[in-house]
C-alpha cells in the first residue's frame, strides 16, 4: 500500500490568513443623530451640553467608528468635538461605518507586518473567512508583499489562484 503524501504540508508555500488579524478589541459604531435635534439639527448649545453629560468612559480601549445616519447638515467641527470627548477613552476613531473601522485598523496592522519572513518565498493569501475582513485588507496586503516574495497566490492551499510571479 502507497503511503500518503501531504504535499501541503511539505510545500514551501507561506500561508497568511488575515482573518488572524482581526482586531479583538471592541468596534462600536456611534450615531450622531442622538445628539442632535430632532435627530437632523445640530443646535450648538444643546449638542454641547449633551456631549458633556454622555458617558465617555463607556467606550474604553474600543475603536469607535462615527457617523450620521440623518440627512442632517453638520459643521466640520462636529465629529472633532466628539473626538476631543472619545479621545481619552477609545483607541481609535474614524468617520464612517464598522465596515471602514475595519479598514483603517487593518491598514495599520498590514503596515506592522514585518516583510523579512516574506523575502523570497512563494506567499498565499488565504480567502475564505468567517470574519468580515474587508476586501480592501487583500489590496493592502498585497502592496505589501509584491516587492519582497517571488510569487503571490490567492485562495486555499488546494486551490490557489496565481497573482505575480517575479522574473527571473
Amino acid at each position: 500500500m502507497e503511503e500518503i503524501v501531504n504535499r501541503i504540508a511539505k510545500s514551501p508555500l507561506v500561508s497568511i490568513d488575515l482573518e488572524e488579524f482581526f482586531p479583538t478589541d471592541a468596534c462600536i459604531e456611534i450615531d450622531i443623530t442622538q445628539w442632535l435635534h430632532q435627530g437632523l439639527i445640530l443646535r450648538e448649545k444643546d449638542f454641547r451640553e449633551q456631549l458633556n453629560a454622555h458617558d465617555w468612559s463607556q467606550y474604553k480601549e474600543a475603536n469607535i467608528a462615527l457617523y450620521c445616519s440623518a440627512d442632517a447638515i453638520l459643521p466640520g467641527w462636529a465629529f472633532l468635538l466628539i473626538t476631543a470627548h472619545l479621545q481619552p477613552f477609545a483607541k481609535k476613531i474614524v468617520i464612517g461605518n464598522i465596515y471602514q473601522l475595519y479598514q483603517s485598523l487593518y491598514l495599520e496592522i498590514i503596515n506592522e507586518i514585518k516583510l523579512d519572513a516574506y523575502l523570497g518565498k512563494k506567499v498565499m493569501i488565504k480567502g475564505c473567512s468567517k470574519k468580515p475582513v474587508p476586501e480592501n485588507a487583500f489590496i493592502y496586503l498585497a502592496q505589501r508583499l509584491l516587492p519582497v516574495v517571488d510569487s503571490l497566490m490567492y485562495g486555499e492551499a488546494c486551490s490557489t489562484v496565481p497573482l505575480f510571479k517575479k522574473k527571473k
